[in-house]
């Protein structure tokens, strides 16, 4: 007799408590604070959550759930300057790089 069981936790996010609270890391657009949960899902189906410890941000664009431990209220390291972008592939990097690390693009 075999059982196959497919199923896992995932990290999603709830109800959001700030909007516009930050930028995202990934793409630079807006995020929001929002509350974390974790849900069980079986056979790719939600079956239980429950709430998560720390909020997070949720990228309104992208989508990236930043974690918990950047804090609750953004910081400097969450507001990128609009200057903080490639030119060739629009993604926010940091301003002592020379070169993009995604696409390796001159900055």
């Amino acid at each position: 007799m075999f059982f196959f069981f497919v199923g896992g936790v995932e990290q999603g996010a709830g109800r959001v408590l700030k909007e516009a609270a930050g930028r995202c890391l990934r793409c630079g657009g807006a995020a929001d604070l929002v509350e974390t949960e974790k849900v069980l899902k079986l056979f790719f189906v939600p079956v239980w959550r429950w709430p998560g410890r720390d909020p997070a941000y949720l990228c309104r664009d992208c989508g990236l759930l930043s974690p918990g431990s950047l804090g609750a209220e953004p910081g400097p390291s969450l507001l990128l300057p609009r200057e903080a972008r490639c030119g060739a592939c629009s993604r926010a990097v940091d301003t002592q790089f020379r070169f993009c690390p995604f696409c390796g693009s001159s900055l």
